[in-house]
């Protein structure tokens, strides 16, 4: 039997709050809104989910809070086929997300609540978990030194590294030369360039632009995959979705080209259903959609 590739998340475990309406509202200005629904989320929580649907042996590091929410996330993990030995439970809320959608696009405040106890001596107490790994994926919704710790045990240990560099904020150069590939939207690559020595980006970026695809570097020159077209229902995940494609095609030993091309296709899938991960697809559903687009 074929073993499952072997990805540790490093991340954050939010429950969402998602108001679906018409428009967002102005400052001070009321509106009714159409649906409201509780999903699980967080980026890390995302990314999880979307590899694990994909086909890999997902191990989560992170933590939730004592209360309703981090119990009700835990159990929907744990469902999903997640393997969360290594998400704790501690004395502060459960991280959340506001999330407002309007016109297939969204708006997003974040809490992070237990989020903040994944430091780096957290992550250092789950050392084996990540050195034990083939892929390590780290976002930046969790505190900066416990990510720069993730990556660090992940280098010493030879384990390709994945930055998902959301939400943006400066980076030391020792956290990028540690990294194989970072993946920015075109905002947050914006800011990820501002005084900084090119040489540290050098063929790791890999740019999610929406609807018109994912930009690359490869041998020294930049490269466009177009995005797939699609009806649009809610864009929420989409970018955690890429990243979890992205990770799947890098195992399995495709190119950055054919491995961007795959997350391509999960992220347009994800965004045919409402919320985050509810709308991640499977790995046969992908394959099916790659087919039927030929």
């Amino acid at each position: 039997m074929e073993q499952k590739p072997k990805i540790t998340v490093v991340g954050s475990i939010n429950m969402d709050l998602v108001t679906i309406t018409s428009q967002v509202p102005k400052v001070g200005e009321t509106l009714f809104g159409e649906h409201f629904i509780l999903n699980p989320g967080g980026k890390g929580a995302n990314q999880a989910v979307a590899a694990v649907r994909l086909g890999a042996n997902v191990q989560l590091i992170g933590c939730v809070g004592q209360d309703t929410f981090g119990t009700d996330i835990l159990a929907h993990l744990q469902k999903e086929g997640v393997d969360v030995t290594n998400v704790e439970p501690v004395t502060d809320v459960t991280g959340t997300a506001t999330i407002i959608v309007a016109n297939g696009d969204n708006s997003i405040i974040v809490v992070p609540g237990a989020n903040n106890y994944v430091t780096a001596e957290f992550v250092e107490s789950k050392r084996d978990v990540i050195a034990e790994s083939n892929l390590l994926i780290v976002q930046l919704e969790t505190p900066l030194e416990g990510v720069i710790k993730a990556v660090e045990i992940a280098k010493e240990n030879g384990v390709t590294v994945i930055l998902n560099p959301a939400p943006i904020q400066e980076l030391p150069s020792e956290l990028l030369r540690n990294i194989d590939y970072v993946t920015p939207n075109e905002h947050e690559e914006q800011l990820l360039r501002q005084n900084r020595d090119e040489e540290e980006l050098n063929g790791k970026l890999v740019v999610t632009k929406g609807s018109e695809g994912v930009s690359f570097s490869e041998d020294g020159k930049q490269s466009n995959i177009p995005a797939y077209k699609i009806d649009v229902v809610d864009t929420t995940g989409a970018g955690d979705s890429f990243n979890g494609g992205l990770a799947i095609g890098l195992i399995k030993g495709l190119s950055l080209r054919e491995a961007c091309k795959y997350g391509n296709a999960v992220a347009a899938l994800s965004t045919t259903k409402l919320g985050a991960q509810t709308g991640m697809p499977t790995a046969q559903e992908v394959d099916i959609f790659i087919k039927s687009m030929k």
